[in-house]
């Protein structure tokens, strides 16, 4: 698990959005209320929140001391 800064990545920033699989999920109506990716994917889900929880985003920080 990584602990402090997050690396951005353009590539997968752009890959996210673009991905096959969200396009087909989306287009198809299968999207799942926030807050409910626990019932989808229980593993993925608590990873996601440790991860969220130990690291943190350059662009956040940068966002915050301009404000």
């Amino acid at each position: 698990m990584k602990f402090g800064m997050r690396k951005p990545s353009l590539n997968k920033r752009i890959a996210a959005r673009t991905s096959l699989k969200r396009q087909v999920v989306h287009r198809a109506g299968l999207k799942m209320p926030r807050g409910y990716g626990w019932l989808r994917n229980p593993k993925k889900y608590t990873y996601n929140k440790v991860y969220n929880r130990t690291t943190f985003d350059i662009f956040k920080l940068i966002k915050k001391l301009f404000r």
